[in-house]
């Protein structure tokens, strides 16, 4: 008598073979989800490699390396490396870059209306209302229309990393009244520049890794730039005392973060929302870093490389918020 029964050990194998088809199947018909190799894309900096603001583009960095499961990877280079930090955002544009991060205020000269998203007036309120404006009330929207439908760039860009209200900066010798800035040759950027010119500054806008030669040299008479952190690391104590914290030419600002609108939009969904949500996370973490960093650089100044870190006359401030008014005036036509 013969045995018809089927052999159990061809049923099993069959089984898995078919258990790991239909496995392969789904994964594959799985939308949305990223399998490619890793994109690594090329993003400079505006700002030197030993500034705390190329530290705030690492942090970012970081986040999208550390989250992006080895799918998407941004590779960071500091101002020079491949531009200069005022030409970031024409490299961007042809795709001599990938992506960048500075601030809008330095593309000032291509639009005023860039300073919208950074050295907005002091009426405006801070850099989180900015962050709010921004995402929340059309800001990204009218963003999106200066760069690609009136400039037309090849970029698309958000913002992060608010900042707090920016010091008048370094002067050699004290100054007690408005009258004192006349003919000063003084470096800042975006509106406030158009502020600064209004009581007679005579502006200069250059990089932050060159103010502190251009006031060595005597290219300069005074500057900005940002921040206790920043403008120690940088070299200020070595060429002015005098450093006055109020004013009301940069009281709103926030950093941006860049990317080759074609390299972008090519990129799966998930992709586009980690270096998007990422921005977020690093934003965050900045607001709390800065608070310690830039406290401790204020005090070592004074204390050890004899800076006079000095309140901003009453009198010039007051100056500040009447030229801003004819600013705007002028602006409006």
């Amino acid at each position: 008598m013969s045995d018809n029964k089927s052999s159990p050990a061809p049923r099993r194998g069959f089984l898995k073979t078919g258990a790991a088809a239909a496995t392969a199947t789904a994964i594959l018909a799985t939308p949305g989800v990223s399998r490619a190799q890793t994109v690594t894309l090329r993003f400079q900096s505006t700002w030197p490699q030993r500034d705390i603001f190329h530290e705030f583009a690492q942090d970012y960095v970081n986040r999208v390396n550390a989250m992006g499961g080895g799918r998407v990877r941004l590779e960071l280079l500091a101002a020079g490396a491949v531009v200069g930090a005022f030409q970031v955002m024409d490299a961007v544009h042809a795709g001599t870059l990938d992506g960048g991060h500075g601030v809008s205020a330095y593309w000032f000269g291509r639009n005023k209306a860039f300073s919208l998203f950074g050295t907005t007036p002091p009426w405006f309120g801070n850099a989180h209302q900015l962050l709010g404006w921004f995402y929340y009330g059309g800001g990204e929207a009218l963003y999106k229309e200066l760069v690609n439908d009136v400039l037309r760039l090849n970029a698309v860009g958000f913002l992060t990393g608010p900042m707090p209200t920016q010091p008048l900066g370094w002067f050699r010798t004290p100054i007690e009244r408005a009258e004192q800035i006349r003919g000063l040759r003084y470096r800042t950027v975006g509106l406030a520049g158009d502020l600064m010119q209004e009581l007679g500054a005579a502006v200069v806008a250059v990089p932050g890794g060159e103010i502190v030669p251009a006031l060595e040299r005597g290219v300069i008479d005074a500057a900005e730039f940002n921040n206790p952190s920043s403008d120690r690391v940088l070299g200020f104590p070595d060429v002015a005392k005098n450093l006055y914290i109020q004013s009301y030419h940069q009281a709103v600002e926030c950093f941006e973060i860049l990317f080759n609108k074609g390299k972008f939009d090519a990129l799966p969904d998930e992709h586009k929302a980690l270096l998007r949500h990422s921005a977020e996370a690093s934003s965050a973490d900045m607001s709390w870093k800065l608070q310690e960093r830039y406290s401790a650089d204020l005090l070592g100044m004074s204390q050890t490389q004899q800076v006079n870190v000095r309140p901003t006359p009453t009198q010039i401030l007051d100056a500040q918020l009447q030229a801003w008014d004819r600013v705007i005036a002028r602006i409006e036509g």
